[in-house]
């Protein structure tokens, strides 16, 4: 079996920080990283790193793909008009700057989703249709055949829990999306969901988050699937990308194990884990601690001995991280290479901040 597994935001982006890192217990994944070859990238969004596994570049429609592996939500097509992610967020100042906070951390209610979404759809029927995949993913689908040219908002893993520059590109092409926003933002002001949000104590939902922008190319244009007999993983995008490519998609397996028990022998695997995600992204040390060790007794310590024992043909650990995008390649070789000691993940940050630096 080949198996290219995704963890994004795997290293702590912070390697000063003695406190996380003096307590982690990962001695798999420092196994494992040690006696493997670094690749390293410009850094990028965990988006463009699993579009990347797929062939995709340049100006991915990250909503169309999206939306189709959402259970709920309108199936997108080759020729439907644009599709945008139209996620509710929460912006705040915090020290002179700009703060957004997504909905995982807004514990917004399915019936507020479809309160808010039902009057944005009354007051804007004329620009799309908004639609509520669940509590924390909507969209929007705009009208007619709009072309938004090339829409670098950045994906809202991207942004979530720190500064925001900017929200939309300023483009000819999204100078209406700008003018919508802002009409958004103040029908989101006097929504009664809020009213109620707000006199509870609670953040409200005061805008939304507009990315992934365009129509989802006709099924064989355009990219590759990266020969890949099954896709794993629980990510909306994942699924919606392992659909779109006719990729057979499953939940993720608990562990190694159930993953080598169900996939087929001599397969090419890909594997999404995005536990790590919202730790880093919320700076919640403990809860990065808590799931990098779960990961590392269900995954990179197995790993590391099925590729050592043969059972695994190789490996391409992907990370989407702060110092970079970085892929570790290994087979039994290399896993065979004694003399390639493990180091604390400590260690591994530090370094690959200097080669940042450099």
């Amino acid at each position: 079996m080949q198996l290219t597994l995704v963890v994004p935001e795997l290293v702590w982006p912070e390697p000063d920080d003695r406190e996380t890192f003096d307590a982690l217990a990962c001695p798999g994944l420092n196994t494992l990283i040690a006696r493997s070859r670094l690749q390293r990238r410009a850094p990028q969004s965990f988006e463009a790193t699993l579009g990347d596994a797929f062939g995709l570049a340049g100006n991915v429609p990250w909503a169309a793909f999206r939306v189709l592996g959402e259970k709920q939500a309108p199936t997108p097509s080759a020729g439907d008009p644009c599709w945008l992610c139209a996620d509710p967020v929460h912006l705040h100042l915090h020290q002179e700057k700009l703060i957004l906070a997504d909905a995982g951390s807004l514990d917004i209610g399915s019936d507020e989703a479809l309160e808010i979404t039902a009057e944005l759809n009354r007051q804007f029927a004329d620009i799309g249709t908004f639609h509520v995949a669940s509590a924390d993913r909507w969209y929007l689908q705009l009208a007619g055949e709009t072309d938004l040219g090339h829409f670098d908002v950045p994906p809202l893993s991207v942004v979530a829990g720190r500064r925001l520059d900017r929200q939309l590109p300023a483009t000819p092409q999204a100078r209406h999306l700008r003018q919508l926003l802002n009409e958004v933002q103040m029908v989101l002001y006097g929504q009664p969901a809020n009213e109620r949000r707000e006199a509870a104590g609670r953040a409200t939902i005061n805008s939304l988050w507009l990315w992934g922008a365009g129509v989802r190319p006709a099924a064989g244009t355009g990219a590759g699937t990266g020969d890949f007999a099954g896709v794993w993983g629980e990510d909306v995008l994942t699924c919606g990308l392992g659909k779109a490519f006719g990729v057979p998609t499953r939940a993720l397996p608990d562990d190694l194990g159930a993953l080598l028990a169900q996939a087929p022998a001599g397969s090419r695997q890909l594997l999404v884990i995005d536990a790590l995600q919202r730790p880093v992204q919320y700076e919640d040390a403990d809860a990065y601690r808590n799931e990098l060790a779960r990961l590392d007794a269900r995954w990179f310590a197995p790993l590391q001995k099925a590729l050592a024992g043969g059972r695994i043909k190789r490996l391409r650990l992907e990370a989407s991280t702060a110092y970079a995008t970085l892929a570790w390649e290994s087979g039994r070789g290399e896993q065979w290479q004694l003399w390639r000691r493990p180091r604390p993940l400590a260690a591994t940050a530090q370094a690959l901040a200097r080669e940042g630096d450099g």
